[in-house]
């Protein structure tokens, strides 16, 4: 068979399942490649991860037999089959990532919140769903893909399994700060990060003793290795946006403002997100109110071409 694969989102991201479907077709003894719009195919596979709020639905040509499309931004209920999920991926789709690993060891998440479709999708309970040696296969950088790894039972078994491989590991849907404890914290100390991830999602939540107690076990000091997401523009005031960005910075920690719905997100919102993710504004102006895109980008280009 004649197999084209269309990457919906773009190339920004390796597209896990595509990678999956194209080492399993190629096992069989498939062509596999990116689609041309000139050719024709027996079968082609669109996947998309992003729906219209982020990105665009592939508008191309597709001359093919059958058309296949997966993948969070067509719906919920399409996952590959159990074979295909655990094939070992085909990274040689993305070059461009070379040295790098991809891939999920539970699925699943207890928290099921308003905004995320993880509780949906993989359900409300964290469960081990695959080995490392799944899909890594000794590169330098792990991306792990869990929504809750703290969460799920096989926890102590799976940090271990990162811990051994001595590679980066990348928690790139962030550490649930609730669930920290010295176990889970020494487990932790033992992989090797060059940033670790959290939230503080709900300006309800009173977390700031879960990332005092953090504080006090972990073996990572500096705050630029500890970041932490706020989510904004989703039912919080511009004064809790503040408070904890303000907090998290007092308590030794990296905020990282991410904007739900952008395109809905009022000036100030855009703007604080301007000032916090910049590290140089952020460092440089201590008080949101004092803050100026303008006159702060001019000084730091003066300071840039100093140096």
């Amino acid at each position: 068979m004649k197999i084209g694969l269309i990457d919906v989102d773009g190339h920004r991201w390796p597209n896990l399942c595509l990678m999956k479907l194209s080492a399993y077709h190629k096992a069989r003894g498939d062509q596999v490649e990116w689609h041309d719009g000139r050719r024709r195919y027996d079968l082609v596979y669109m996947s998309r991860v992003f729906t219209d709020s982020y990105s665009r639905d592939y508008s191309g040509r597709i001359r093919a037999d059958c058309i296949v499309r997966g993948g969070t931004g067509y719906g919920l209920d399409n996952k590959l089959p159990y074979e295909v999920e655990h094939t070992f991926p085909d990274y040689g789709l993305y070059p461009q990532f070379a040295g790098t690993a991809y891939g999920f060891l539970s699925r699943g998440c207890p928290r099921g919140c308003g905004f995320c479709i993880v509780a949906e999708k993989e359900g409300r309970s964290a469960v081990a769903v695959a080995d490392l040696s799944e899909f890594w296969a000794g590169e330098k950088e792990i991306k792990l893909l869990d929504a809750n790894i703290l969460a799920c039972p096989d926890w102590e078994r799976l940090l271990k399994q990162l811990a051994d491989s001595s590679a980066y590991v990348d928690f790139t849907q962030g550490l649930d700060i609730r669930l920290v404890t010295p176990e889970k914290v020494e487990a932790l100390n033992r992989v090797r990060t060059k940033m670790l991830h959290f939230a503080w999602d709900n300006p309800e939540d009173d977390l700031i003793p879960y990332f005092k107690r953090f504080s006090e076990l972990t073996d990572i000091k500096d705050s630029r290795r500890r970041r932490v997401y706020v989510l904004t523009n989703y039912g919080s005031t511009h004064e809790q946006d503040l408070y904890r960005i303000y907090t998290l910075r007092d308590l030794g920690y990296d905020p990282y403002v991410m904007i739900y719905e952008k395109p809905t997100a009022p000036p100030v919102t855009r703007r604080l997100q301007q000032w916090v993710n910049n590290k140089w504004f952020f460092r440089a102006v201590r008080d949101f109110d004092d803050f100026d895109p303008v006159g702060c980008g001019r000084q730091k280009g003066a300071v840039e071409n100093e140096d």
